[in-house]
């Protein structure tokens, strides 16, 4: 298996000038995959104005830019792709929209059944989670690391591990198979800063 990297998820909300700064200070601390996206509760015309802003900050250090669950957002803005959930439209109408080459995640939480047939249906990668309390969202599922290695004896899509990454448990995810870890308030919300976060969260996955 290759590196574990890291895949930094947006807060649901946030100031998009001072965002940008810390946006900017995230990607100077290490080696970051992507960065999705994530303003649940905000509207359309602010998504694309978000996107729009931090889109060519992740561009200029080769940062791939993920829209979550809006595939015509996606397209509108030339995002690198989208993630979708089980409550968003199929993956094969998100494939009409944002075409064959642009990159589609599926969040699967910790059913094999819905990874499966996600891989069989073309996704990019699969998503797998929460593997800890956190705070992004309700902990409806709870996934454990087996899955991971589980995952990467059948399949050679990747797969993302999330909820409640951090710094301090990273390794044990890294180790169990995870292709990426996706991490939210584990960087946003660090007390030394975004830059130290994303610094701290590499070198523990790549122990």
């Amino acid at each position: 298996m290759s590196k574990t990297r890291l895949y930094l998820i947006t807060p649901s909300t946030f100031n998009l000038n001072k965002f940008a700064g810390s946006l900017t200070e995230a990607l100077e601390g290490g080696d970051v995959a992507s960065v999705q996206l994530r303003m649940k509760e905000s509207n359309d015309e602010d998504i694309i104005e978000a996107a729009k802003v931090l889109m060519p900050i992740c561009h200029a250090k080769d940062v791939a830019f993920i829209i979550n669950d809006n595939a015509d957002i996606a397209k509108i803005v030339g995002a690198d792709g989208v993630h979708i959930g089980q409550e968003d439209p199929t993956l094969e109408e998100v494939r009409s929209i944002i075409g064959v080459n642009k990159v589609i995640g599926v969040t699967c939480k910790d059913s094999k059944h819905i990874s499966m047939t996600a891989g069989e249906q073309g996704a990019d990668y699969v998503a797998f989670g929460a593997f800890f309390p956190t705070k992004t969202k309700s902990m409806a599922t709870t996934a454990y690391p087996e899955i991971l290695q589980w995952w990467q004896d059948i399949f050679e899509i990747p797969c993302v591990a999330i909820g409640g990454i951090n710094s301090s448990n990273a390794s044990s995810i890294a180790k169990a198979g995870a292709d990426f870890v996706a991490v939210c308030s584990g960087v946003w919300d660090h007390p030394d800063g975004p830059k130290i976060a994303v610094t701290e969260i590499n070198e523990a996955i790549n122990t």
